[in-house]
């Protein structure tokens, strides 16, 4: 008989990896490496979809084999970043190009092109979402009309598309072509309140209808996968693209319920229920979770730029020489010296959307240096934060609290940050890799360790810690008008 473990990859932009959960949501293994990023031209960012799926399946293997065997698991769940696309035949399961990531900016032109033409209300009417390079099907077509080999594959009729998770399944089970609802709802092809993919859509954006996979629940006997890779087949029980994932690895499973999840970008979904959300305010209406045909929907404020600022500053500007340098840099120094940062190295998101915008240092001086960088860097996580509070205030969804998580989170100073710019209770769980936790939630729930999906979330996370405001209305004040400035200036 199978164990009652439960096996999560966790496909992020930067690094794959394995993890083995327990049942009560404690993590016994990990395994980890990093994807080489592609940057062939500013705005291009690709990956390789066969480094992805060699490196997926040998950290999977670890992790396995420190779990004491396949026997020892009883289901996977996948979550992955989201909007990606790669492009495959299905004839030989071969990528046909790399993979356009979700931070790729190369489709702009096309989107402003659909915008002019009157198309964005529409579209946002349909999908919640709005005509930005962000989201899958100008990526989509770009590959189409750029790429020989994806050409001919559509003129065949063996072109086969899909997100992450969706590349990964094919792989694991030899041939499946899924997507789960929430990675659906990504793509600019599927309605909120449609089962699958729009034909209007498709044929708005050039995209073959059938080079898409069927869409599918987030939890239940989705498939299996191949028995030579593990030594037997192991199932597939839950999937799901990583904010909703987090979402749920947060339990922010009722109406009103929020989270903010700080990694390579910031994401933060608040939980709309089986209401469809429209927003006014610049805002995304996403598919939180289907389960049993179901849906719940999320609003989200999607921001591009987070934990990959600290990474710049670390590899290409060498201000700081690890991450956890900024909380010690950001403490030794009362304030940032009139430093602010506008990160928006790939443009800005929600709820501002400004593809061509760049990223600016503005309020420098003789007096800057490592500490008001790093500590600006930090303090910019909040404005961006604050910003996309105003937007859910704006749409009748304010928040009460904030329940934060990703490896960013960590920084205690940051979490301050937060709270005291937002006003709020910020919670942190103790374990911040909620991502993974909510994979392995929903492939608990689907494999049936758990009845509901109430009882899998509340049972597998953990003690969380309160973050409460305590900045001087004045200060925070100075902070929030500077960086006003700031950003009306790019």
């Amino acid at each position: 008989m199978p164990g009652d473990l439960i096996l999560v990859l966790d496909e992020g932009t930067t690094s794959t990896r394995a993890m083995i959960f327990t049942a009560a949501g404690l993590q016994l293994a990990v395994a980890q490496r990093e994807l080489i990023q592609h940057y062939p031209a500013p705005g291009h960012v690709e990956h390789d979809p066969a480094e992805i799926w060699d490196k997926t399946l040998g950290v999977a293997q670890d992790a396995v084999r420190q779990a004491g065997g396949a026997e020892r698991i009883a289901a996977i769940g996948i979550t992955n970043q989201r909007e990606t696309v790669v492009a495959w035949d299905k004839a030989g399961g071969q990528p046909l190009s790399r993979a356009l990531v979700w931070q790729d900016r190369r489709t702009a032109a096309q989107c402003g092109q659909l915008r002019a033409a009157g198309h964005e209300d529409a579209v946002r009417e349909k999908t919640g979402l709005l005509l930005d390079p962000y989201f899958s099907a100008t990526k989509m077509r770009w590959l189409i009309d750029n790429e020989p080999q994806v050409a001919a594959a559509a003129a065949k009729g063996t072109l086969a598309f899909g997100t992450i998770e969706s590349w990964l399944l094919y792989n694991l089970t030899g041939g499946a072509h899924l997507s789960d609802a929430s990675n659906a709802s990504r793509t600019l092809l599927l309605p909120l309140e449609g089962a699958s993919w729009d034909a209007g859509l498709c044929d708005l954006f050039g995209v073959p209808s059938r080079a898409l996979p069927e869409v599918c629940d987030n939890a239940g006997p989705i498939a299996s996968t191949s028995p030579d890779l593990f030594g037997r087949a192991i199932p597939i029980c839950g999937l799901a693209g990583d904010q909703q994932s987090a979402t749920i690895g947060q339990a922010c499973l009722n109406p009103g319920d929020c989270k903010a999840t700080y990694g390579t970008g910031a994401f933060v979904l608040s939980n709309m229920g089986s209401t469809v959300p429209r927003s006014a305010n610049r805002l995304l209406g996403t598919v939180l979770r289907q389960l049993g045909g179901q849906r719940h929907y999320a609003l989200e404020g999607s921001v591009f730029v987070a934990g990959s600022l600290i990474q710049w500053l670390r590899d290409t500007l060498g201000i700081i020489s690890s991450a956890d340098e900024t909380a010690r840099l950001a403490a030794s120094i009362p304030d940032s010296g009139g430093v602010t940062i506008v990160p928006a190295l790939s443009g800005l998101g929600a709820p501002h959307w400004r593809p061509e915008a760049r990223g600016a240092i503005a309020g420098l001086s003789f007096n800057s240096g490592k500490a008001q960088i790093a500590r600006a860097a930090l303090e910019a996580m909040s404005h961006q934060t604050h910003d996309l509070a105003r937007a859910f205030e704006a749409d009748d969804a304010g928040w009460t609290s904030l329940r934060i998580d990703g490896g960013m989170s960590a920084n205690d100073w940051m979490a301050q940050d937060l709270a005291d710019i937002l006003r709020l209770p910020v919670e942190r769980p103790d374990y911040v890799e909620t991502t993974a936790l909510g994979a392995a939630v929903l492939a608990a729930l689907g494999v049936g360790l758990y009845p509901d999906l109430e009882s899998a979330a509340r049972s597998m996370r953990g003690p969380a810690r309160i973050f409460e405001p305590m900045m001087e209305d004045g200060d925070r004040r100075e902070r929030l008008t500077r960086w006003q400035a700031a950003i009306a200036s790019v």
